[in-house]
Order: structure tokens, then C-alpha cells, then sequence
């Protein structure tokens, strides 16, 4: 009778009242931290992505986790339920850099932590988290670095290769390094950094990458002033 009554207990839909104004606070909180996140990986980011626009996420993130977690926290059948519920849900975007899933991570632990109503531990391991990314952005080596992201997108059919792209970007740019390189039967995309002296420069070297065939698109990320 003992067990029969645990396990009607255990999978009870009956949940714990939640304080209203502890939920409030908690919701507030994790939007504050989710804010600080973002401010965060826009500053100490260093992916080729819009970093500005990806940002915003992270509110959205963290305050629905936080919610989600503290519906479900106090009952073994709504945990289930949201299981089978988030089996349905496929996660399609782009993830092509491993630090925009590090700071997704960050982002989801904090609405677990506070949907938890762990407040302290979770805002102290913020604090932590974030003095980390700090210094390590501080204490980098400061070195010279190409002032532009550039990425090359052209059919495959081309035969417009690797060596050839570095060839012509190393005629015309002081500076230039691959970051990524993607080869499809029907596309080939490379994104570089790369660095000019002045626009002029940018300008022909754009003329002589287009010269490889009328496919090729070119898009620059400027991450410094040029100088002209």
C-alpha cells in the first residue's frame, strides 16, 4: 500500500504552489544576465558571424528556460511530458562556430539556474564566467590582425580553387588568412581576414576576384576603419 501510494505521489500532476513574486524576481534576473551575455559576446566575441543580431537570442533563451524549468520542477509528469514534448523540436540553425554554442550553453544555464531558484550559485558562477572571457580577451596577445572579414561564395562548376583565391588576395591585401573553407558539389564558400592599406586597394582586389567567373559574390564584415 506503502509503494502503490509513493508511486501515485511520484506521478501526481499536482505541482507546488510557486511564489508569484519570487518567480517575478527570477524572470527580471535571468533577463538582466541574459542582457549582460550578450553586451558580453558582442565585446569579447571573436566569430565571423553577426554577433549583434545572434545576441538577441540569448534573452529569449534564458527567460524561456527559466520559465520552462520552474513549470516543471516540481512534478515528475510535466518533466516527462516536456520530453515528449521537446522530442517533436528540431534545431535547425547554423551553428558553424564553436564559441556561438559555448555562449548558447551560458545562455541556457542561467534559466536553468534560476528556474532552480539557485540565485546565488548561479549568479556567482555568471560572475565567474564572465571575469574569465574578460581576461582572456585582455590578456591575448595584441598583435596586429586583418582589419576585414571577407567571404568569397562561387558555383562549384567554376573550378575556381583554394590557391587561387589566397593567390589573388595575397597580390592585392598586405595581409590575408583563411578562417573557414566550405566545398559542396554545387558551392564553394571561403571566408578570409584579410587587411588593405587603403580602399583603393580593397577596390582592385575585388576586380580581380570577380574576373575569376561572373558566379563569384563577395561580402566584407568591416571590423576597423579603413584608411583612405
Amino acid at each position: 500500500m506503502n509503494k502503490s501510494q509513493t508511486l501515485l505521489d511520484l506521478f501526481s500532476t499536482q505541482s507546488l504552489q510557486i511564489s508569484l513574486p519570487l518567480f517575478v524576481a527570477n524572470l527580471l534576473l535571468s533577463a538582466l544576465l541574459a542582457w549582460i551575455l550578450g553586451r558580453a559576446y558582442v565585446k569579447l566575441g571573436t566569430t565571423l558571424s553577426n554577433r549583434e543580431q545572434f545576441a538577441r537570442n540569448f534573452l529569449l533563451v534564458t527567460t524561456t528556460t527559466m520559465v520552462i524549468i520552474t513549470i516543471v520542477k516540481s512534478s515528475l509528469a510535466l518533466s516527462l511530458g516536456l520530453v515528449g514534448a521537446l522530442s517533436i523540436i528540431r534545431f535547425r540553425a547554423a551553428i558553424k562556430e564553436p564559441e556561438e554554442l559555448s555562449y548558447l550553453f551560458i545562455a541556457i544555464c542561467l534559466g536553468l539556474g534560476l528556474g532552480a531558484e539557485q540565485t546565488v550559485i548561479t549568479s556567482l558562477a555568471f560572475v565567474v564566467l564572465l571575469a574569465i572571457l574578460t581576461g582572456r580577451h585582455w590578456l591575448r596577445p595584441r598583435k596586429e590582425r586583418p582589419n576585414l572579414y571577407l567571404t568569397i561564395t562561387c558555383p562549384a562548376p567554376m573550378q575556381t580553387e583554394l590557391p587561387q583565391l589566397l593567390a589573388t588576395l595575397n597580390s592585392h591585401a598586405t595581409a590575408a588568412g583563411l578562417k573557414r573553407f566550405d566545398h559542396t558539389p554545387d558551392l564553394i564558400e571561403a571566408s578570409f581576414q584579410v587587411q588593405f592599406e587603403s580602399v583603393t586597394q580593397l577596390a582592385t582586389c575585388s576586380q580581380e576576384l570577380r574576373k575569376l567567373g561572373e558566379g563569384v559574390r563577395l561580402s566584407y564584415l568591416d571590423q576597423n576603419s579603413l584608411t583612405l
